[in-house]
């Protein structure tokens, strides 16, 4: 038998010990890989995924304006125009679609629905996201409401892979605020949700820096993101949602989603179950107090009374805001203090 020499013998060892490493982390990769795949099979499922109900579910949409004069009193608007609310444009859609979103800029479509209430440019977006990547059901719209309070309402149809609800309805006048709901879910498992009620506060679109009601146009450069208004933001006295006494704002709205029987057949369908009601909605009204707002004091005005006497001399301030609802009363607009006449020989 041939004896291999003791170098030729430590290199086939080497040789062998490499090889079966690199078999062994074959098999390691191999094995991590079919791991990974049973795995996968077990990762939770997308939200789209979860709605196992029924496919189509038939809803009612119930939009109630809470937007008084009595909840609202900081310049609330009695004309030019009146305080009062735009149409309502909603989707249905899947999860990975989103009409508006919080701290999110907003579309060209929301600015402008948002700013002037023109709902094409919103409505183009929208049919634009269903054709691109399937993700809308259906566009649903009410009517307008021409107070600050009052209910309009309208049906819609989701689907079991477009189980989410989001719209919009611009707040009039304003620069650039509404309210609405983001990716409401109204699926629960295999089950539709039998109704759904949210109470509605003010949001800002981000693009117009517009601090009152009824504020010119002026242009948020570069664009904000979509914040809530709130009590205490923003924090400028001349906000008109501005109340430091307050820590949350009333509701300004309020929205009842409600399962219904049947099914939408057509467009016409939509359109003829659009209705509004009036003025006057069977809801209590919080009433905010309102404190009153006074300006500056004048400069003091020329000492008054006559030479070896005692002179008077006076300051005025006026009144910005009027208090209402129990609001902290005016403090006195008038203020006297003794001074020396002036120019006596």
């Amino acid at each position: 038998m041939q004896v291999l020499p003791a170098s030729l013998t430590a290199a086939t060892k080497q040789i062998k010990t490499k090889t079966m490493f690199l078999v062994y982390k074959h098999c390691t990769v191999v094995l991590a890989m079919l791991s990974m795949l049973e795995y996968s099979s077990c990762l939770p499922l997308s939200e789209d995924s979860i709605c196992t109900a029924e496919e189509l579910a038939k809803y009612s949409i119930v939009f109630t304006g809470k937007w008084s004069q009595a909840s609202f009193p900081k310049q609330y608007p009695l004309y030019r125009p009146p305080a009062q609310w735009s149409s309502l444009l909603g989707v249905t859609h899947s999860s990975d679609y989103h009409m508006w979103k919080k701290l999110v800029p907003a579309s060209n479509g929301v600015r402008d629905f948002a700013e002037k209430g023109e709902a094409w440019p919103l409505m183009k977006e929208i049919e634009a996201a269903g054709e691109k990547i399937q993700s809308v059901h259906g566009i649903f719209s009410a009517v307008s409401i021409s107070s600050g309070t009052g209910q309009a309402s309208t049906e819609f149809e989701a689907h079991s892979r477009h189980p989410f609800v989001s719209f919009m309805v611009r707040i009039v006048p304003s620069p650039d605020w509404f309210v609405g709901v983001d990716t409401l879910n109204l699926c629960e498992g295999k089950h539709w949700k039998q109704s759904a009620t949210l109470e509605l506060h003010p949001y800002d679109a981000g693009t117009d820096s517009g601090f009152t009601f009824s504020s010119p146009n002026f242009a948020t450069i570069p664009q904000g993101t979509v914040t809530e208004i709130t009590a205490s933001s923003p924090s400028h006295p001349a906000n008109s949602f501005y109340y430091p006494r307050l820590k949350n704002l009333p509701p300004i709205a309020k929205v009842v989603f409600t399962k219904v029987k049947g099914r939408l057949s057509s467009f016409l369908d939509i359109v003829s179950n659009v209705t509004t009601t009036g003025n006057e909605i069977d809801e209590h009204i919080s009433e905010t107090p309102l404190d009153c707002e006074v300006s500056v004091w004048s400069s003091w005005g020329l000492c008054r009374g006559s030479c070896g006497t005692a002179g008077v001399n006076s300051r005025t301030r006026y009144i910005r805001l009027k208090p209402a609802n129990n609001g902290t009363a005016c403090p006195a607009l008038n203020e006297d203090k003794e001074c020396e006449p002036e120019n006596c020989v």
